[in-house]
């Protein structure tokens, strides 16, 4: 694109406080992912803050300024009666004092007051400290507003070059903390040293895995943002222009009429439209509307100025060609919010002296709303999340509001940390680490999409048409062992056929606009298809069922993937899964596939490949670990091997006595040696953690080479930056598609025993999952089955015999896919329990115990 962005032309203005940022940025990296205290600086909170008595104007202006103070932030008005309070009297002309603490819940924003603050008060009631609230106006009381705005001292800087007061905003003490200065640095206001305690404080169970699941709680419970076009009228504060008559009103610029127009009567290079934007908004599209009868009166030259009111900085200039009417697109996928949007006409066709624009139209991003209270983490919303469940609400609370501080630090160096098309080096590396954090940045989409645009190639001149067998690949799939060269399959008759024989034709890059929807053309031989869209995927469709077929029971009919452990033995939590095949060599075929992926991932198609976590985070370059992430593919031996490290001697020798050896199997079947030679040396009990470590590495390396093959395809197709931005939960999404779980589907497939569909707790069932959202109902299949995509048939049965528990949970068997349901009083309470079990009983499994094999 090439028009510079409001956060870089402020960082030209300022490379120190974009330095101490990024410092600032890197250390709380580390602190997430080591699950240590962030730095006191980012949790700073002033320990005194003045504010100032606003009258209520319903109230007579000799009423007394009365305040009332609460013993504790009340949750709902009608607690607030419970709390014990004092009213007390402010004296006219005085301020109030209190600390820089504040906790917003359905009661709005809180302020604490400290007890030497209240005791000015002379408050009746002993109380430790106490709670106003600044913006309460019901019951005639009045509104509290910080004596000095945040943005004054700045300005006062800006203009002097000194300080006139110490500052007390947590983002000017990370500047003061993290940022060189030359001479003396500016005070920071004493601390409230118990609030940032508070804000500093991490459970003891706490880890970074917590800090992730917080950031998708707040990003499933927020507001997402969206695209809209419409009126602007939506997207803006207000709209001023230069000048304006009776008959060219300024309304006729957002009227949607192309019959009405604004006309400007200033002086020649004096026109211009001004909008206020609304807060988050990211403009996408910004466009002018002129007519072809507007002659003299058409813009030729024009500027867009953007930032804030006092410091707009030039966006881009647009010089029109003679000629043109309609829409002009003057700015385009923005990657961050500007306050003010200022439109200069400085030059019209024919030395024309005023000018005429017929509309504006926007096309706006809205960044993600982070804003959330208290209330937000009461127990009952975080039912999937389970590790967030035993944490207390506050913590909760206050932890959110630090991964909000962090994440507006992360908005203002993102542009300067991701790199584009080239490979991740120096400070990102250390970003990759909070990954999970990128979906909360307002620049996280719009870079994203900036970056693929700026990497995208031009529309093919003709289009591929292929030639495809689907009777022979049927054929295969029934007993791939008559052809061992996998010639007859949809797949490699695609891959020989997208081959060029010239050699001077240029070969698919797949970098093609989103627009481009049908990457070849098939023509299915002894099938009366023409293929308008609908034969194309219908061959992507058949090659992701022959990489991972949908089917436990069918054979493999090509070797690039195989089943994982856990779907072999029918174990774990993720029995659908496939991994790469560690015996097959054939990188060309899994770069192809790569660029596959990367062509669904740009496009609208999707390549739908049962890959677990543990592949799609080597693919965008994560880290993976045994524990959390191999469980995903061999849970029995992840559980085998923990037992192994914790088993005392006499249990170790005997379960293994001389049978265990150096060797492991892997996800193809082959049994490998861990040593040279060995399958003849015996692990005695002192060197099982050594033993542990090695199988541990030939396991979690077992794919590497495949893998790195496809991750070399991809990046072929998809420029690093994108990978490096999006996570793998949002790769996956992009290129297979949501798994998607419909309850007409799961009608389908369910079996009754000792039940009638007719029974109330069928019709309970059936109405609680018809409530769940799709991913509701996917965590549910895996409960039930340990799959998460269809088909997966299983039974439902009544429950057990012999519990006494009142509306129990139920139960399931994931070895025979049944699940035991329990009678419940209604189908709300049914929709909880089964809700319930879905998001925090998977990874029970008592169908098989590691060395029972």
């Amino acid at each position: 694109m090439g028009f510079p962005h409001a956060l870089e032309m402020q960082t030209l203005e300022n490379p120190r406080l974009l330095l101490g940022q990024i410092r600032c940025v890197l250390e709380c990296c580390d602190c997430f992912w080591r699950a240590q205290p962030l730095p006191e600086s980012l949790c700073y909170i002033p320990g005194e803050v003045l504010y100032k008595v606003c009258k209520n104007p319903n109230t007579s202006p000799t009423a007394r300024c009365l305040l009332t103070i609460w013993e504790a932030p009340g949750f709902f008005k009608q607690n607030l009666k419970m709390l014990s309070r004092s009213t007390v009297e402010v004296r006219k002309g005085s301020c109030v004092r209190a600390t820089g603490e504040e906790y917003n819940n359905a009661n709005e924003l809180w302020v604490k007051l400290s007890k030497d603050q209240m005791e000015e008060f002379r408050c009746s009631r002993n109380m430790a400290e106490g709670w106003v609230l600044p913006c309460r106006l019901d019951e005639g009381e009045h509104r509290l507003v910080p004596l000095e705005p945040s943005d004054k001292i700045t300005r006062q800087q800006k203009v002097f070059g000194v300080d006139y007061e110490p500052v007390s905003r947590w983002e000017d003490v990370v500047d003061v903390t993290y940022s060189k200065h030359l001479g003396n640095k500016p005070q920071i206001t004493p601390p409230d040293k118990e609030a940032v305690q508070k804000l500093q404080f991490l459970p003891a169970s706490w880890s970074y895995e917590c800090d992730e699941d917080l950031v998708h709680f707040l990003w499933d419970n927020m507001g997402k943002g969206d695209e809209t076009l419409g009126n602007i009228k939506q997207f803006v504060e207000s709209i001023s222009v230069s000048s304006k008559t009776e008959e060219c009103k300024l309304s006729h610029l957002t009227d949607g009429s192309k019959e009405t127009f604004w006309q400007s009567k200033s002086s020649r290079c004096n026109h211009w439209i001004r909008l206020v934007m609304k807060e988050g908004s990211i403009i996408k599209h910004l466009q002018i509307t002129v007519g072809s009868t507007d002659t003299v009166f058409l813009p030729k030259r024009v500027v867009v100025y953007g930032g804030k009111m006092d410091s707009l900085e030039k966006i881009s200039e647009i010089n029109i060609p003679g000629g043109v009417c309609g829409d002009i697109f003057l700015l385009e996928d923005m990657t961050c919010h500007f306050p003010v949007i200022e439109i200069r006409i400085l030059e019209c066709f024919e030395n024309g002296i005023n000018v005429q624009i017929r509309g504006i139209k926007l096309k706006l991003s809205m960044g993600p709303n982070l804003k959330f209270t208290a209330d937000t983490f009461q127990t009952a919303s975080l039912m999937r999340y389970p590790r967030l469940e035993a944490i207390d609400p506050d913590a909760l609370y206050r932890r959110a509001v630090l991964i909000q501080r962090f994440v507006k630090l992360l908005d203002n160096v993102l542009h300067h940390l991701v790199p584009s098309w080239k490979h991740s080096v120096g400070t990102f590396n250390q970003l990759k680490h909070i990954k999970q954090f990128f979906i909360l940045s307002k620049h996280y989409s719009a870079l994203t999409r900036q970056f693929l645009e700026d990497s995208e190639t031009s529309i093919p001149s003709s289009i591929p048409r292929l030639f495809i067998n689907r009777r022979l690949a049927m054929e295969h799939r029934d007993n791939p062992m008559l052809d061992p060269t996998y010639k007859k399959t949809v797949f490699i008759q695609v891959y020989e056929g997208l081959k060029h024989t010239d050699k001077s034709e240029k070969p698919l890059d797949y970098r093609w606009p989103v627009c481009y929807e049908q990457w070849w053309e098939c023509k299915f031989i002894a099938e009366g298809i023409i293929d308008q869209g609908g034969g194309f995927r219908d061959s992507l469709a058949d090659i992701s069922e022959e990489l991972c077929p949908s089917s436990a029971d069918t054979p493999m009919p090509l070797p690039y993937f195989v089943r994982t452990s856990n779907q072999g033995n029918g174990t774990g939590e993720a029995r659908d899964m496939y991994v790469p095949n560690p015996s097959c060599k054939d990188t060309a075929k899994y770069e192809w596939i790569g660029q596959l992926m990367g062509a669904a991932l740009r496009g609208k198609e999707f390549l739908v490949l049962a890959l677990p976590g543990f592949v799609w985070k080597q693919l965008t370059g994560e880290e993976v670990s045994w524990s959390k992430d191999f469980l995903a593919v061999d849970s029995l031996l992840v559980k085998l091997l923990e037992m192994m490290e914790i088993m005392d001697k006499d249990i170790f020798e005997f379960k293994f006595g001389e049978d265990l050896t150096y060797t492991t199997v892997l996800s193809d079947q082959r049994m490998v040696e861990l040593i040279p030679g060995g399958a003849n040396i015996s692990v005695c009990y002192e060197d099982r953690v050594e033993f542990i470590q090695m199988v541990q590495k030939a396991r979690l390396d077992e794919s590497k080479d495949q893998i790195h093959a496809i991750r070399a395809g991809l990046l072929k197709v998809v420029p690093q930056a994108v990978l490096d931005l999006l996570t793998w939960q949002e790769v996956e999404k992009r290129i297979c598609g949501d798994p998607e779980v419909s309850v007409e589907a799961l009608k389908k497939l369910i079996l009754y025993e000792c039940l009638k569909e007719t029974d109330i707790r069928v019709q309970h069932f059936w109405e609680a999952l018809n409530n769940f959202t799709n991913e509701d109902r996917s965590k549910f299949l895996r409960f039930v089955t340990g799959r998460s995509r269809l088909p997966a048939p299983f039974f439902i049965c009544p429950e057990k015999s012999g519990s006494d528990v009142t509306n129990p949970l139920p139960e399931s068997s994931t070895c025979s896919s049944t699940l035991y349901l329990p009678r419940y009083p209604s189908a709300k309470v049914c929709e909880e329990k089964l809700r319930y079990a879905a998001y925090n009983c998977v990874s029970i499994d008592t169908d098989l115990r590691p060395w029972e094999e």
